[in-house]
C-alpha cells in the first residue's frame, strides 16, 4: 500500500497519512483546520515487516483502509515530576 505523509504546520510532531498525494478529501474539515497547511514529508510504501518511527504500521494501514487517512499524534509528554514523586512515595 502506497501512501503520502504530511506534517502539520500548526502542531509539532503531528503527521497525516493519506492514500493519494494532495488528496485530503477523506479528512474531516475540523481536523484539517486544526492540522493547518499540510507540509509534504514523503511518499511511503507500507509493506509487511517495515517499522515506522512512531506509529504502528498495521494501525496506519487500517486507518487508511477504513477512513482514507491516518493521523499520527505526538507521543505523550513524560511527567518527570509526577514520576519522581511516585518513586519517592514508594521508597518512603
Amino acid at each position: 500500500m502506497l501512501c503520502t505523509i504530511y506534517k502539520s504546520s500548526k502542531k509539532s510532531e503531528t503527521y497525516l497519512y493519506v492514500l493519494k498525494k494532495d488528496d485530503f478529501s477523506p479528512v474531516p474539515k475540523p481536523l484539517m483546520d486544526s492540522f493547518g497547511t499540510p507540509i509534504l514529508v514523503m511518499p511511503l510504501l507500507l509493506k509487511d515487516g517495515r517499522q515506522l518511527a512512531n506509529a504502528d504500521i498495521e494501525k496506519v494501514k487500517q486507518g487508511l483502509e477504513d477512513q482514507g487517512y491516518y493521523l499520527q499524534l505526538p507521543p505523550p509528554v513524560e511527567d518527570l515530576l509526577k514520576q519522581h514523586k511516585e518513586e519517592q512515595g514508594a521508597k518512603g
